[in-house]
C-alpha cells in the first residue's frame, strides 16, 4: 500500500497476483486518504501551541495569535510536520539498529530508501517483531513525507501569490488601468470598479466570475435601476 515493495514477500499463485493489483490500487488510495484527513487534523491542533510557545516570553493578545496563525498556517504546517518526520526518521534509524542488529549507515540508509518508497530490498525489516513495527512505522512516515512535500508545495505557492499582491498594492496606476477598470464604460471609476479590477491582477478572481456575479445581480435587479432593494429581492423570488 506505500509502494515500498522490499521484494522478500510476493503473491506467487495468480489469484494472489490479482488480489494484490486490486488492493494497492484501493488499498493506497484509502489509506493515503485516511491518513491524510488525521495528519492535517493533528497539525491542526498543534498549530496553535507552537505559536503560543514562540510567544511565550511576549505578552500577545490571543487573538493576534489568532491571526498570526492564520496568516502563517502552511509555514507552521512546515515545521511541524518536518519535526514528526525527523523523529520517525531517528526513531527508525535506532530500531533497525537496536533490534535488526544493522550499523547506523545501513540502519539509516533503510530508512531513507523505505520512506521513500524506493525499497531496494538489500536492506529491510526482517525479524517478526521489525515487520509489527514496520506496518505502522512505514505507513505514517511515508504519508508524512508526503505531507511535507505537499506543504512545501503550498508554501511556495503562497509566497508567489503573497509576492504577486504585494506588487500589485505597490505599483503605480496608470490611464490604461483606469479604462480597464471602468466596467461601465461611464468615464470614472467607482470604489467597486477599482476592487474588482486590483483583485483581478492578484489572480483572487477572473472575468468569468466577475460575468456570473453580474448576471446574478441583474436578474435581482427586478426594476432595472443598478441597486439592489427588498423589493428587488421579492419581486424576484416571486417571479420564479
Amino acid at each position: 500500500m506505500t509502494t515500498v515493495g522490499y521484494g522478500d514477500l510476493v503473491p506467487n499463485s495468480d489469484a494472489a497476483k490479482l488480489l494484490a493489483c486490486a488492493f494497492v490500487f484501493t488499498g493506497m488510495a484509502l489509506i493515503c486518504l485516511t491518513l491524510s484527513k488525521a495528519a492535517d487534523y493533528l497539525v491542526d491542533k498543534q498549530e496553535l501551541l507552537l505559536v503560543k510557545a514562540l510567544h511565550m516570553s511576549q505578552k500577545v493578545p490571543s487573538m493576534e495569535i489568532v491571526k498570526e496563525a492564520e496568516t502563517n498556517r502552511t509555514r507552521y504546517k512546515c515545521i511541524l510536520v518536518f519535526v514528526f518526520l525527523l523523529v520517525l526518521i531517528i526513531t527508525g534509524t535506532i530500531f533497525l539498529a537496536k533490534v535488526e542488529k544493522l550499523d547506523i549507515v545501513d540502519a539509516f540508509y533503510c530508512v531513507c530508501s523505505t520512506i521513500t518508497t524506493l525499497g531496494y530490498g538489500d536492506k529491510s525489516f526482517s525479524t517478526k517483531g521489525g515487520r509489527v513495527f514496520a506496518v505502522f512505522w512505514i505507513l505514517i512516515s511515508t504519508i508524512c513525507l508526503a505531507q511535507l512535500f505537499l506543504y512545501v508545495a503550498e508554501l511556495n505557492t503562497e509566497n508567489r501569490q503573497r509576492a504577486l499582491v504585494k506588487w500589485v498594492l505597490t505599483r503605480q496606476t496608470t490611464n490604461l488601468d483606469l479604462e480597464a477598470a471602468d466596467l461601465d464604460d461611464d468615464g470614472q471609476v467607482s470604489a467597486a470598479e477599482f476592487i474588482v479590477f486590483k483583485l483581478k491582477e492578484m489572480g483572487k478572481i477572473t472575468q468569468e466570475d466577475v460575468s456570473l456575479v453580474m448576471e446574478e445581480f441583474e436578474e435581482l435587479d427586478f426594476d432595472q435601476s443598478g441597486t439592489l432593494s427588498a423589493s428587488d429581492i421579492v419581486l424576484a423570488q416571486s417571479s420564479r
